[in-house]
């Protein structure tokens, strides 16, 4: 697929309020999901009322901003309705695109919503061979691929020339060891999976516990860290503790760090990409503000024949641990 004449940028709503946030800042198109086990990021005082969407749709199209729904988790055997109303629901609240995983919201949407609204593959599908999103596309009618985050751009750039769906691609935020889409971590210490059940490490499976050394988060009574008196507490997250193996203490799996491929911008739209992806539908409204609008100057630039801004000085507070990684994109090893 050719590249796009203009990229779209993609921002997160976890809230009302950050969708009004985002849309003001720039965002071409928000992501949001509701308030239920269907979208991937089921954490309590988050996501929408049916309602709440049908007035962010409408504030955000006044604007020329679209909105894309996330109904991104799996749906469990013999309980598939509350998937297939969340489509419905998107689709009468006028969405944009509804971005689901599962085969059984594809084909939901695909059978009775054809018309209606664009289908997005999640990248909760981990679809990343041409083989496997022409299957998307052919029999869903899928008209983009959120692509995994474990291709390099030249790996990307391959994948482009061999289909022709948009595709996009995360450009900041958080990152997790799981393979897009499985993750079992969560799901062994606590019962729930962001796959399942929309949500890591639940709150309500989070205890904090002070003694003389420190304090020591805990996951379902699992000590997933322990911090010394006056160092800053995380949350206590399995892929990113740290535990003690071979006589070290480290991050065993994944080192708190934030992607930001800001720096290239330039090099994933020669690559074919269509649109750019903000990740924190978590995060509040000044961090939504100040990361759309920083790539908003920064994808504009790149489309004006210019460089991307200092972006990455920019966002160097807004990074997860202040460390900032530009992930697979670079990757040398395979």
């Amino acid at each position: 697929m050719t590249a796009p004449a203009r990229m779209e940028l993609v921002c997160p709503a976890g809230t009302p309020s950050t969708l009004r946030a985002a849309v003001e800042a720039g965002a071409d198109a928000v992501y949001c999901g509701f308030r239920d086990e269907t979208n991937a990021r089921n954490f309590p005082g988050l996501n929408f009322s049916a309602q709440e969407l049908a007035e962010g749709v409408r504030f955000a199209h006044d604007r020329g901003t679209r909105v894309l729904v996330a109904i991104n988790t799996f749906a469990r055997v013999g309980d598939v309705d509350l998937w297939r109303n969340a489509a419905d629901t998107a689709v009468r609240c006028g969405a944009d695109a509804i971005i689901a995983g599962d085969i059984a919201v594809l084909d939901h949407v695909a059978t009775n919503h054809k018309d209606a609204i664009r289908l997005h593959l999640s990248v909760q599908a981990a679809a990343a061979t041409p083989e496997a999103i022409r299957f998307y596309a052919e029999t869903f009618g899928v008209r983009r691929v959120v692509i995994p985050r474990v291709l390099s751009v030249p790996e990307i750039t391959a994948l482009n020339k061999n289909i022709d769906v948009e595709t996009e691609a995360f450009v900041f935020g958080g990152l997790c060891v799981m393979v897009e889409g499985r993750c079992y971590l969560s799901s062994y210490a606590t019962g729930k999976s962001p796959n399942l059940n929309g949500v890591c490490s639940p709150p309500e499976a989070v205890t904090y516990d002070e003694d003389g050394k420190g304090m020591a988060a805990k996951l379902s009574g699992f000590t997933i860290d322990r911090y010394a008196p006056g160092e800053p507490t995380g949350y206590p997250t399995l892929c990113k503790g740290r535990f003690n193996a071979g006589g070290k203490t480290s991050y065993l799996f994944e080192e708190p760090v934030s992607l930001n491929a800001g720096s290239l911008i330039e090099g994933l739209k020669k690559a074919g990409i269509t649109a750019l992806k903000i990740e924190g539908r978590q995060r509040g409204k000044g961090y939504v503000s100040e990361v759309v609008r920083a790539f908003r100057r920064a994808v504009d630039a790149v489309e004006a024949g210019g460089d991307a801004v200092e972006i990455d000085r920019i966002l160097a507070g807004q990074s997860e641990g202040g460390r900032q990684t530009a992930g697979a994109y670079r990757k040398v090893w395979r």
